[in-house]
């Protein structure tokens, strides 16, 4: 049997590299100039590398009843990780898919399949457009997982944006989203101030060094017009190898502090991590 090989290509926003993982077969890992995008086992989908992508799936696990089917969406796709947990772990899940590089689209079709009937719809398109043209109240859980190589867009930072993910979930949808960012959280604070204006309850996910500000890192901000289990989360996140803590109430209301909403006008992409902040979780 051949031992997989690289894969090497230029997609529309740099140059991608699907690597297989010597220690599981038929696993990849994909970067986009040098930055950890995806990580995918086509043999076990419910295997999650990135510690982040985890957090993201525990947030799919306390929607709803175990194995009950979703209507998700997902804006960013990269090489598809989390749909394929989904449709793994809750059969007859509806998902879509919004990715804008098409190129990356292409590689991922072609060395890393869909399998069929995966109730998996990709598009080749901006997150925000896509977002912006689905109906009001036909989502039960929105993942945002965008980067344009190492930072989220502006055009996806904005209460706007925030309105328009509000708009798009039913009244007991989740929003959950991966942002990177560090002390004094500038960034992230703006993010909290956004979606407190369209969201009732809100966490955010994170390691207790990232929390503290030691070190730049991963946050999952969760949002829903409804109660969050925050207690089932904090016990799922908690037994992750790298655990992580479920901040929200008064806690949140602190960080939050005196930041205010960021409009279209005046919104930034997410801050440029230090060298070295990334790798596999």
């Amino acid at each position: 049997m051949n031992e997989p090989i690289p894969v090497i290509r230029e997609v529309d926003q740099g140059t991608a590299r699907l690597l297989p993982d010597v220690d599981r077969d038929r696993a990849w890992l994909l970067t986009v100039d040098g930055a950890p995008q995806s990580y995918v086992d086509l043999d076990d989908p419910v295997h999650l590398e990135f510690e982040y992508a985890r957090r993201l799936a525990h947030v799919l696990d306390c929607a709803t009843e175990p194995d009950a089917p979703l209507d998700v969406l997902h804006l960013g796709g990269g090489a598809l990780t989390l749909p394929r947990y989904v449709t793994a772990t809750r059969p007859g899940s509806r998902q879509v898919v919004a990715e804008a590089d098409l190129g990356l689209l292409a590689l991922v079709a072609e060395q890393l399949p869909l399998p069929d009937g995966s109730g998996i719809t990709v598009h080749g398109t901006d997150a925000r457009g896509l977002l912006e043209q689905t109906p009001p109240g036909t989502v039960d859980v929105l993942i945002a997982d965008v980067f344009g190589g190492s930072r989220v867009p502006a055009h996806l930072t904005s209460v706007e944006y925030a309105q328009a993910a509000g708009r798009a979930l039913r009244d007991d949808g989740v929003y959950a989203a991966n942002l990177a960012d560090g002390a004094p959280f500038a960034f992230l604070r703006s993010q909290l101030a956004n979606f407190a204006t369209v969201f009732e309850e809100l966490a955010l996910i994170a390691e207790p060094a990232v929390l503290r500000g030691r070190r730049f890192g991963n946050h999952v901000l969760v949002a829903s017009h409804s109660p969050l289990d925050t207690a089932a989360l904090a016990r799922r996140c908690a037994a992750d190898v790298f655990p992580a803590r479920v901040e929200h109430g008064a806690g949140l209301v602190r960080l939050i502090g005196a930041a205010r909403p960021v409009g279209d006008a005046d919104a930034v992409a997410s801050p440029e991590p230090p060298d070295g902040s990334f790798g596999i979780g």
